[in-house]
């Protein structure tokens, strides 16, 4: 595209160990059970006859956006450069690179920023996300469409990661939980995000859609699912 629509960021081990009397929150079963609607999302993300794959992936990469945006809304207040002092998730930490591949080293609400001023300026961009009949889509969408996915995802896993607590005290984990489970569905039904970037919270993705139509996790894969989580975070 030439338009410098650079998005890169990485992940690595942050060298420090999760204490071990710290559970999950959001694993515990009376939070999961929580949703705000019974939907069968693995229906609602399957392509629909007659509808281009690439309308279809840019409506729904679109409107994921400002759903995850407005679900962190809900919490940035808590979400500071002193109680988030890096883009962490357990503990894989994220860098943000910029245009010419300088690595950056930024606190959760600074990558938050950039993940959402990028993705923002993309999907407002005619030649990216058209919307006038005739159209084209560029070469490089899906290409872009993954990135996006990648960044809106580490959003997500960051919000049950750190702030779940705040989601809780809110009162809004079931509208976490529909989100998450609608979104995860999405990139597995189009290959959108590697696999070994979402290990991180297979645990959660285990739990939540397993129960919503998914076939792509096998039941009692919960240890299984755990082990991938530690050699995800060593390989990164």
């Amino acid at each position: 595209m030439g338009k410098g629509y650079i998005m890169k960021s990485k992940g690595k081990p942050n060298g420090k160990k999760p204490a071990p009397e710290e559970k999950k929150l959001y694993l515990e079963p009376e939070y999961t059970k929580s949703r705000i609607t019974d939907f069968e999302f693995k229906e609602l993300v399957m392509l629909p006859r007659e509808i281009d794959l690439n309308e279809w992936l840019a409506s729904n990469t679109t409107t994921f956006f400002h759903h995850i945006n407005l679900q962190y809304s809900t919490i940035s207040e808590f979400c500071t450069g002193e109680s988030c002092q890096t883009m962490a998730v357990c503990n894989t930490q994220y860098y943000w690179y910029d245009e010419r591949g300088k690595k950056i080293k930024c606190t959760a609400p600074q990558y938050v920023d950039f993940v959402m001023s990028s993705v923002q300026k993309l999907v407002t961009d005619e030649d990216v996300f058209p919307t006038k009949y005739g159209k084209e889509f560029p070469n490089s969408f899906e290409s872009l469409v993954k990135k996006i996915c990648k960044y809106l995802f580490h959003v997500l896993a960051h919000i049950y990661s750190s702030h779940f607590k705040e989601t809780l005290a809110l009162e809004l984990h079931g509208h976490l939980n529909t989100l998450y489970t609608h979104f995860i569905l999405f990139i597995r039904e189009f290959n959108l995000v590697d696999p070994k970037e979402t290990t991180i919270m297979d645990d959660l993705t285990e739990v939540l859609c397993s129960s919503s139509g998914s076939s792509s996790n096998g039941s009692g894969n919960g240890s299984s699912n755990s082990a991938g989580a530690q050699n995800h975070v060593k390989e990164r």
